[in-house]
């Protein structure tokens, strides 16, 4: 499954169709994440636990009513196309966004799915739209429900109040870490800036995650994320927007009418935490997902063994056999190697072991 951003339609150097920058407003939202949802991000548990320890009850309070616009997935306009080096800036321009567009960006994710689509009509303006959107925000929750029903009675005081609100966040613990953050993003800008300048679009986009990547005719940015859409890139290109406290997620936006945005986490550990490509997870859940494959992959973790080995011991077929370890291989499970007149197979145990977690970092990413 991937995200594809069609970016055939900007003509120019390849600073045009990409655009690499650091947004305080989109790394305020990973902290809110950050602090909604601990158990995605435990090295970042002591500072959420801090935080939360230190907030006054009120805008603890607040933080809780509206967690839904950064919790599951993050508001598009949270995640600023054009960044600007101030905070005061960034919600600046989110002022400036219609009610259309904002409204439909806050019912997306307090309906708490991007498969919800609030088209024409509006459910600013039509009621049965209207009525819709309050029963799917109800099915999530009063919270929800209560949110949803304010923003559509009256979108001005609610945004006003979601400022209101991300400015205290700023004031509480935001500028605080931005000092310290802002370091390492400018790091992090000066490598992929290099690398766009001197080795192209391929090199930059490598460089941010080995789940994203440019198709070999370079007309797309592909991103292995838990979806299959479609986007495309008009006029300024797409944006990259590094993040400390992202980590591990790659956060993507890409409805209509917004411009593409990926929000990515810097500094990955080490060349071995490279995420494992979803449609490998995938194989080995498949290959797994038989119980003969089980029993001869209980077999193998005690050794390796040929094809008539396994068939003795289980009393199979060699030819049956040879099928089920030929999907192992495929899957990355495997590995065959001849001894003279024998083949042995070894179950790749640190694939195996490790394949959990590369599930989570699937569904996370």
């Amino acid at each position: 499954m991937t995200l594809r951003i069609d970016i055939s339609g900007i003509s120019g150097p390849p600073s045009e169709r990409l655009r690499f920058a650091a947004s305080p407003l989109a790394e305020l939202t990973a902290m809110l994440h950050v602090l909604a949802e601990p158990g995605h991000h435990p090295q970042l548990a002591g500072w959420a636990g801090e935080v939360w320890v230190g907030l006054r009850p009120e805008l603890a309070e607040r933080l809780r009513e509206a967690d839904f616009l950064w919790r599951s997935s993050q508001a598009d306009f949270l995640i600023p196309a054009r960044p600007r080096p101030i905070l005061a800036e960034e919600l600046d321009d989110v002022d400036r966004i219609d009610d259309e567009l904002y409204v439909t960006a806050a019912l997306v994710t307090t309906c708490g799915s991007s498969r919800v689509h609030f088209g024409s009509p509006s459910p600013l303006s039509d009621r049965t739209a209207r009525e819709w959107a309050l029963d799917l925000a109800q099915a999530r929750g009063a919270r929800q429900e209560a949110f949803a029903e304010r923003l559509l009675a009256d979108p001005a005081v609610v945004r006003a109040w979601v400022r209101d609100t991300l400015e205290q966040c700023a004031d509480a613990f935001f500028d605080a870490a931005w000092t310290g953050v802002a370091v390492r993003l400018a790091t992090d800008l000066r490598l992929k800036n290099d690398l766009l300048k001197r080795q192209g679009i391929g090199a930059a986009l490598a460089s941010v995650s080995g789940a994203v990547a440019l198709a070999p005719d370079g007309d797309c940015i592909i991103v292995d994320k838990l979806q299959d859409k479609a986007t495309a890139a008009h006029g300024t290109g797409v944006t990259f927007i590094p993040s400390v406290f992202g980590r591990p997620h790659l956060v993507a936006v890409q409805a209509p009418g917004w411009h593409p945005v990926v929000q990515y986490p810097v500094a990955e550990p080490s060349p071995s935490a490279e995420p494992v490509p979803l449609e490998t997870v995938t194989l080995r859940l498949e290959a797994l997902a038989h119980p003969v494959r089980l029993r001869l992959l209980r077999t193998l973790a005690r050794g390796p063994h040929t094809t008539g080995e396994l068939a003795h011991v289980w009393d199979l077929t060699p030819p049956e056999v040879s099928r089920h370890l030929a999907v192992l291989r495929r899957a990355g499970l495997l590995t065959a190697r001849r001894h003279g007149r024998y083949v042995r197979h070894t179950l790749n145990l640190p694939d195996l072991t490790a394949l959990g977690t590369d599930l989570l970092a699937a569904v996370l990413r």
